[in-house]
């Protein structure tokens, strides 16, 4: 593997396929087969029926902003303020909620409740999942 890009990756066997399923423009999520429940972050065993029939499987990429904070100040080499952090509920599951930046919007647009769509930030093999708006029309949908 590839040096991860300045950002808060810490790939481990079962969840490494979250940080390169990007690669295709597909977000990925590990999924029992047994319970057929979504986990987040991803693990060696279910923690709903202590399956270990586990796999990436591909969800639609949108959900909803669940809570964000705006940071105005530099904490983090690389991170540029200001920058929007958040906590995404995914459509399939909103009990999972994925933390990531949103992007292209002004940072005093985003909104709780804001419809959004993952779009990947490639370096090397990585591709981190950050969100953006998605347009009003498919957000209704």
């Amino acid at each position: 593997m590839s040096e991860p890009p300045p950002r808060f990756i810490s790939p481990h066997a079962e969840g490494e396929f979250y940080w390169t399923s990007g690669a295709d423009g597909l977000l990925r999520l590990q999924r029992c087969g047994d319970c057929r429940r979504y986990i987040h972050p991803p693990g060696p065993v279910c923690p709903y029926c202590h399956s270990r029939e586990l796999s990436p499987e591909p969800v639609a990429g949108t959900g909803t902003i669940a809570t964000f904070t705006i940071n105005r100040k530099e904490w983090i080499p690389g991170f540029e303020p200001p920058y929007v952090f958040a906590l995404v509920e995914i459509d399939e599951d909103p009990t999972i909620r994925l933390g990531t930046n949103i992007v292209g919007c002004a940072v005093d647009d985003v909104e709780i409740g804001m419809r959004v769509e993952v779009e990947f930030e490639a370096n090397g093999e990585w591709h981190v999942p950050l969100f953006h708006p998605l347009p009003v029309e498919r957000a209704e949908e």
